[in-house]
């Protein structure tokens, strides 16, 4: 794995969507920016809200694309352009039907699972072969019911396991960056 120069979060923008299972990617940057003291700000010609910081040695850089969930790809993808970024040094932090709430794992490549946001960063990318952070949401149960669960506000019982899982990954944050996802998954995988 080489080391990871951008890091993404998916969510919505806008108030009203704050709280949502689907803006858990949101969540997970915005601590990382908070615990290395970076702060957001606006960038059009990246249709998000950027913030660069060094971890552990590299610069990396955190993404929220404004674009909404269906359209993360071309904030993505006008970044990685324009500062010459490879999939290889991308991680996408998404909420996750398939993991009930509490686990986090990691993967490189896949396919999008019927993620919006995921289906339209591969689309964009033109390649399924970007790391993957994936927060557990827990699923419904129905398949007609997932829209409006996932942007829906998890109950405060789920929301704390969702956080506990946000946490064990922040933990594993410098090794995803320095490159290192054996060691990454095996402490993540195994909490």
């Amino acid at each position: 794995m080489t080391a990871i120069r951008l890091i993404v979060g998916l969510g919505n923008p806008g108030r009203e969507y704050e709280g949502n299972r689907h803006n858990v990617g949101f969540w997970w940057v915005d601590e990382l920016a908070r615990l290395q003291n970076v702060n957001f700000k606006s960038e059009n010609k990246f249709h998000g809200e950027i913030a660069r910081c060094n971890l552990h040695g590299h610069e990396v850089w955190l993404l929220k694309p404004q674009t909404f969930m269906n359209g993360s790809g071309r904030a993505i993808s006008a970044l990685t352009k324009f500062y010459k970024i490879t999939p290889e040094e991308i991680m996408v932090v998404h909420d996750e039907l398939d993991l009930p709430p509490g686990v986090a794992r990691m993967k490189a490549g896949g396919g999008h699972g019927g993620h919006n946001g995921l289906k339209d960063t591969i689309a964009h990318l033109g390649t399924k072969d970007f790391w993957r952070l994936r927060i557990g949401i827990g699923h419904p149960g129905e398949r007609t019911e997932v829209s409006n669960y996932v942007l829906g506000d998890p109950r405060r019982e789920e929301r704390e396991l969702i956080v506990e899982a946000m946490q064990k990954a922040q933990g594993v944050a410098h090794l995803i960056i320095e490159g290192k996802a054996e060691a990454a998954m095996l402490k993540l995988h195994s909490a």
